[in-house]
């Protein structure tokens, strides 16, 4: 494997002279669905797009070479949820890594670009995590109605002795996403009440390691992003409880958590979406198939949240079906 830019960098590309020395997963094969031998595969899948789904298809890159897809290179970008849309809906990727649905705008795009058809999959469950510095340690749990008060339009919140009776007075520094990021959609929606509706008086940055960075730095400091970023930083930060907003029992981000829907409303899917005309290929269909297949080892390794098994029997159907569809075409 050759990393490129580093783990959390633009581009993780898996050629020939990727290693293979740990153990292979083997393909289990989806009922009534195709199957696929790895080691005669050859051409190449690329993607990019969201920085909290790129560390699982990066993860799903590894592992299928390892099983024996060695003559399959794979490329892995990470441009947020937007610029991943952006170049699929110009043709320039096979895949798009999201960590919100795609928009109408972004859907028009495609259609503008002639792109055809596409498939959404989804791939994976993420507990967005809001995180604090380990000095803070007042802010256990906080309720969606404070944490608006944080990160609402025009909010001028800037010390935590403001945002409830009884905290210290400690300058509160805001870390987040920036605005092509798909997290930056969903947190705003979920707090906020309205997609991209925000405050704009924070540290913004696409690369979530610059978050943690300023995080950890600050001892007022408060950042959100996905979960496997706080699980690889836990020991630099505290994840904050939410108050769940029909129990008012404060919540840890967790993967029990989401699968009994406790973790609300923070809790969301992730999704990889597929070009049509990439998707005909056999060794794109056999990446997603492989994928499917080995959610949980994937998931596990990426340090995610798996699908519940809801959730991958509906996925496993609709590859199946998207499988059935391609061959038609």
């Amino acid at each position: 494997m050759k990393n490129v830019l580093g783990r959390r960098g633009l581009a993780v590309v898996f050629g020939a002279a990727a290693c293979l020395g740990l153990v292979s997963t083997a393909i289990a094969g989806l009922a009534a669905g195709p199957t696929y031998n790895l080691k005669k595969l050859k051409g190449s899948v690329t993607a990019d797009g969201s920085s909290t789904v790129g560390p699982y298809t990066t993860a799903a890159a590894e592992l299928f070479r390892r099983a024996g897809a060695t003559g399959v290179q794979l490329t892995v970008g990470i441009s947020g949820t937007g610029g991943g849309f952006q170049r699929f809906c110009k043709g320039e990727i096979d895949l798009s890594d999201a960590s919100r649905p795609m928009r109408n705008s972004e859907a028009a795009a495609c259609k503008t670009n002639s792109i055809g058809s596409w498939r959404a999959f989804t791939v994976a469950n993420d507990a967005l995590t809001v995180v604090v510095n380990q000095q803070n340690t007042w802010a256990r749990c906080l309720t969606v109605a404070e944490l608006k008060k944080i990160w609402e339009p025009g909010s001028k919140v800037d010390n935590w002795k403001d945002v409830r009776a009884g905290f210290p007075d400690v300058p509160l520094k805001l870390f987040g996403p920036g605005t092509d990021s798909g997290t930056f959609d969903y947190f705003t929606e979920a707090i906020n009440g309205r997609a991209r509706a925000s405050r704009s008086d924070y540290q913004a940055s696409e690369d979530d390691n610059v978050l943690v960075q300023g995080v950890s730095g600050e001892r007022g400091g408060m950042a959100y992003f996905g979960f496997s970023y706080f699980t690889e930083n836990q020991s630099r930060l505290n994840a904050i409880q939410i108050a769940n907003p029909k129990t008012s029992q404060c919540v840890a981000p967790s993967k029990a958590t989401v699968f009994n829907n406790s973790y609300r409303p923070l809790a969301r899917p992730l999704f990889i979406y597929a070009k049509g005309s990439s998707f005909a290929r056999t060794e794109v269909q056999a990446f997603l198939d492989y994928i499917f297949d080995n959610e949980v080892a994937i998931a596990n390794r990426a340090d995610f949240i798996s699908l519940t098994p809801k959730q991958l029997k509906r996925a496993r159907t609709n590859f199946i079906l998207a499988v059935k569809a391609a061959k038609r075409t």
